[in-house]
């Protein structure tokens, strides 16, 4: 049987009882397949025998043939995926996987795996969680309070979920130049949004002889735009647009999921060509702009050093973008990790001097999508950043190893998978996406 299609199912009435075959139940049916004398159907299976397979309680089943809200599915993930709208989105996050990694096959990039557990916040923003073990909880618990502090961790010192594979990345690229990884990050932060989650996948990327924040640009425009054209021609894209055709009601009032003419938009932003680029100075020209003719607007009112909030995102990613990404590069040094190298300055001296060769970006709905810059590749530079930013003695020795024993200019940029998933499905809440969402007080199984 061909997915997506619609066929009759009959059968004799002495092959089945009525109790033994209810919704959810599989069944193995044997028959003759042949043209339906029926209009709404090509071909219909006229069953001369049908057998049960496994058992289904059907009155308690958590899945029952009617409309049910996506907070009510959440709580059962170990069951949602069996509907036909997720299970699409999991051949979707599938086809996605597989046309990323024929890209970076074609662009000679070496898939890598990078370590879950780390000894450094690579961020430097708090939001890790640590890694114990029950031995050590053991040893804890024998001993007596003031001996606590000699309790030896399991990695000897304390370590971490990682927040990013970035670090782990850059030793690698310094070997074979180009590497890139799709690995389960982790984020032990407090937000409660529909684009926030504490265990997501990320997809990152590190070349080597970069020179210009130009080119990574042009490597993740490059990525999405193929991307989006392989799913384009795959039975994907067509499943995607019967799906929104067939929404329930309730959905598309409660916003729960774009519709077919914004799904194309979406999808269209993304395979169209010349994505545009701002910089933060003029992002916040143009936010300013529209406060003073509106200050209604924006509940936060734009200022250059508070940087940019969700609403500013949208707004930018709307207006000047129009349908396509939009990058926005060069933000305050203050703003970034201490990992960016410093934007170039201008050749008459007015150039963003404290600035970084970094870029975010924005997709319309969505908003921030990928991130990337100029990685920091001397060394003294880069201890004097991260004295600056307050990491110089977070074991990130082996970092600045990568600096003193051979560098070259390189560069990179980390992609929420999740959230592209997200944009490409027309889903509104991240948590709808991912198989079994973990988020701040909930990992349910």
């Amino acid at each position: 049987m061909q997915r997506g299609n619609h066929y009759l199912f009959t059968r004799s009435e002495s092959a089945l009882t009525q109790n033994s075959l209810s919704h959810g139940t599989a069944v193995k049916l044997t028959g003759d397949w042949g043209a339906s004398v029926g209009s709404k159907q090509s071909h219909e299976l006229q069953v001369s025998k049908a057998t049960v397979l496994g058992e289904n309680d059907a009155e308690g089943n958590p899945l029952q043939p009617k409309y049910q809200t996506p907070e009510h599915l959440r709580t059962i993930p170990h069951l949602r995926a069996r509907l036909p709208t997720n299970a699409l989105v999991l051949r979707l996050r599938s086809q996605l996987i597989a046309a990323l990694t024929n890209f970076f096959n074609q662009e000679d990039f070496v898939q890598t795996h990078t370590p879950i557990i780390t000894s450094s916040d690579c961020e430097g923003a708090g939001e890790v969680f640590t890694v114990s073990s029950n031995a050590a909880k053991d040893s804890i618990q024998k001993s007596k309070p003031e001996d606590e502090a000699q309790v030896e961790h399991f990695f000897r010192t304390t370590k971490y979920l990682t927040v990013s594979a970035q670090l782990h990345l850059e030793a690698l690229a310094q070997a074979v130049s180009k590497v890139w990884t799709l690995s389960p990050t982790f984020r032990a932060e407090l937000s409660d949004t529909p684009r926030h989650l504490s265990e997501f996948y990320m997809l990152e990327a590190e070349m080597c002889f970069v020179h210009d924040l130009g080119e990574i640009m042009d490597l993740v425009e490059n990525m999405l735009r193929s991307a989006v054209a392989a799913l384009q021609a795959s039975p994907i894209w067509g499943e995607l647009l019967k799906m929104k055709q067939a929404m329930p009601r309730e959905d598309v009032e409660d916003d729960r999921f774009v519709g077919v003419e914004a799904l194309q938009q979406r999808w269209g932003g993304l395979a169209a060509r010349d994505w545009p680029r701002i910089s933060y100075s003029d992002a916040i020209l143009i936010l300013g702009d529209a406060y003073s003719k509106d200050p209604a607007r924006f509940a936060f009112e734009p200022f250059y050093a508070d940087g940019l909030q969700v609403e500013h995102e949208r707004y930018l990613a709307s207006a000047i973008g129009q349908g396509k990404p939009l990058f926005v590069t060069d933000y305050p040094t203050m703003q970034k990790p201490f990992y960016m190298a410093p934007s170039v300055p201008a050749t008459d001296g007015t150039g963003p001097l404290h600035t970084v060769a970094c870029f975010d970006l924005l997709v319309p709905d969505l908003c921030e999508l990928v991130g990337g810059s100029l990685r920091e590749h001397r060394s003294q530079e880069l201890m004097a950043a991260m004295q600056l930013k307050g990491v110089a003695g977070n074991n990130l020795g082996w970092y600045q190893d990568l600096r003193k024993y051979g560098s070259v200019p390189h560069g990179g940029f980390g992609l929420g998978f999740d959230r592209l998933v997200c944009y490409l499905a027309g889903v509104s809440n991240v948590r709808d996406v991912v198989a079994f969402p973990r988020w701040h007080r909930r990992c349910d199984c």
